[in-house]
């Protein structure tokens, strides 16, 4: 995930929600914004 940008990483995640992809898999990129401490661009909701 590292060649991923901040932008994309936040996208996928939003599509990873919408196309309801496994949890485990959402699971792994939010802990990557978490790693990036991006957490302020992705709404506290998820």
């Amino acid at each position: 995930m590292k060649s991923l940008s901040d932008d994309l990483l936040v996208e996928t995640y939003y599509k990873a929600i919408e196309l309801q992809l496994s949890s485990d898999f959402i699971m792994l990129i939010k802990e990557e914004i978490e790693k990036r401490s991006l957490l302020d661009k992705i709404k506290k909701t998820s």
